[in-house]
């Protein structure tokens, strides 16, 4: 392609995967000061100086900043679907305070995860989680702000009520009935852990997709790596390449999604494995994105 990745889409990268042990002020100013990425994203901080030293380097940047609530909910196991209400109410909760703390960062929107369901009381979690994402749409909107959903496997890793890509799409139309400022976010390294390709999942999902990820996974069982690990380009074993990469950018240019005058978001999320050099594996996946992008026809 001759035309710069750049032109059509704002590359970033996810702070927390880049970075797992940098002390995170140091960790964005080296993000801010490499112009490779036009978007960084971020999550909670864990005190008042650290995310104000955080905001003064965003507002010299020029990036894009984007607001990561999933470690929200991760961490401390929250779920926004959860069928017992006070444990609903305490997802929803943060997710509210997630929309404050990025309102002051100056960010417009925040992303999220459904979270973990069984099979018997999936049509319930399922209204659970209507009722959540509707609650801080509403309270998102007052601030002019967006909500993305993020799709996850369903029965692998983080095995999450939202994908497979149909079972978004149903969930996107239900919350689009209602509310604009929804979206979804689609990441290819999530692809496999649902058994999709690129093509069906831009497809199923298109309108619905305000964001991008791109990454890679292990999904044979019992292998280095299995699941929603997010390991490195050509790491052994696993189902994404340059290849794949290549495939992913030709299923987003033929859909539609090279926007010159308001370029999409497309972050990396990928993280060191074991005791790999972080800042190599950044430099990795630049070199994968810049070779499919050299292959891709114009």
């Amino acid at each position: 392609m001759r035309d710069s990745i750049h032109k059509y889409f704002q590359i970033g990268t996810i702070q927390w995967m880049s970075h797992p042990k940098y002390d995170i002020l140091d960790s964005i100013k080296m993000i801010a000061c490499d112009d490779f990425f036009d978007a960084i994203e971020i999550s909670k901080f864990n005190d008042d100086e650290t995310r104000t030293k955080a905001k003064k380097l965003f507002e010299q940047s020029g990036l894009k900043i984007c607001y990561g609530a999933q470690p929200r909910l991760l961490g401390p196991k929250l779920n926004p679907n959860d069928i017992n209400e006070e444990g609903r109410k305490a997802a929803e909760a943060t997710l509210i305070d997630a929309i404050d703390e990025a309102q002051y960062l100056g960010v417009k929107g925040i992303a999220f995860l459904a979270g973990k369901w069984e099979e018997e009381t999936r049509d319930l979690a399922y209204a659970q989680l209507l009722k959540t994402t509707r609650a801080i749409c509403d309270y998102a909107a007052t601030k002019g702000m967006t909500v993305n959903l993020e799709v996850f496997d369903f029965d692998m890793d983080k095995a999450a009520l939202i994908g497979p890509a149909p079972y978004a799409a149903q969930f996107a139309a239900d919350m689009r009935m209602t509310h604009n400022n929804f979206g979804l976010l689609v990441d290819l390294s999530h692809f496999p852990t649902t058994y999709e390709t690129s093509k069906f999942v831009i497809q199923t999902l298109r309108p619905y997709i305000n964001h991008f990820h791109i990454g890679n996974a292990v999904v044979k069982e019992g292998l280095e790596a299995y699941g929603d690990q997010h390991p490195r380009f050509g790491f052994p074993n696993s189902a994404n390449d340059t290849e794949t990469l290549l495939d992913f950018f030709r299923i987003l240019k033929t859909e539609g999604f090279f926007s010159a005058q308001n370029p999409y978001v497309l972050s990396i999320e990928v993280k060191p494995w074991g005791d790999e050099d972080a800042d190599i594996i950044l430099a990795n996946t630049k070199r994968a994105i810049n070779r499919a992008w050299a292959l891709l026809e114009d």
